[in-house]
């Protein structure tokens, strides 16, 4: 049993140091690389759709049937919630560009939590684009350049 001197208190663990913050430009080429990545993993669920978009008889840009789209957007959702989840906080992206998604406090961001960051970030992308914009253009006013979808899910991105 441990003995504690008259009016000292114990709690919880102070936090872990935070990490800096991730640098905008740094995310934003490290969300371009997992674009291209999520575009060449998605392309043959989407490869039929390829006649579609331009219409050599027309001579015209022709629509995109929405159920590659949607297709696309799963590949998507689940590129990104995984690798969040699962592989340390980071997706190719942002390993290569040394970052990591972690909950505010600086902890380990948890398998839901990957769920609902990611899941704000789609239906505010599938907003008409209005959504997608505002969510990524937060991050260029806010001092703990968080998008959206940071916020709701609690998360920060930070130096890996």
């Amino acid at each position: 049993m441990m003995c504690l001197p008259m009016g000292s208190t114990t709690g919880p663990p102070p936090p872990p140091h935070p990490r800096p913050l991730a640098g905008r430009w740094r995310r934003l080429f490290a969300g371009v690389l997992d674009g291209i990545i999520v575009g060449i993993v998605s392309a043959p669920f989407s490869w039929t759709s390829w006649t579609y978009v331009w219409d050599s008889h027309k001579g015209v840009w022709d629509r995109y049937p929405a159920q590659h789209t949607f297709l696309a957007g799963i590949v998507a959702f689940l590129y990104f919630w995984l690798l969040h989840a699962y592989w340390n906080g980071q997706t190719v992206g942002k390993k290569v560009f040394g970052m990591r998604v972690v909950q505010v406090d600086g902890t380990r961001i948890g398998v839901g939590q990957a769920a609902l960051r990611q899941a704000v970030e789609t239906v505010l992308s599938w907003l008409c684009c209005v959504g997608g914009l505002l969510d990524l253009g937060w991050i260029l006013f806010d001092p703990r350049k968080q998008a959206l979808h940071d916020k709701a899910a609690r998360t920060v991105v930070v130096d890996a």
